[in-house]
């Protein structure tokens, strides 16, 4: 678990680099082959605490919608 919350904390200090009105989903926060690193089991539950973090935080991202292959997508504000 300490590994999700890292993984967690490192996807919450990225979206300081998206653009305010820009979508984006969880892997976008994340290099290629660091998402790619990550099992899917894993990557599963980080999208499930991401969603729950930026619900109970004031982070200026809110949910936008699910992307065509069904991934949560996210709006920076």
């Amino acid at each position: 678990m300490d590994d999700l919350n890292s993984l967690l904390k490192t996807a919450i200090d990225e979206t300081s680099h998206v653009r305010e009105g820009e979508t984006f989903l969880v892997k976008d926060l994340f290099k290629g082959y660091e998402w790619n690193r990550i099992p899917k089991g894993d990557r599963l539950m980080l999208g499930s605490m991401f969603l729950s973090y930026i619900g109970t935080h004031d982070c200026k991202v809110t949910v936008a919608d699910k992307g065509a292959s069904g991934q949560q997508r996210y709006q920076k504000h």
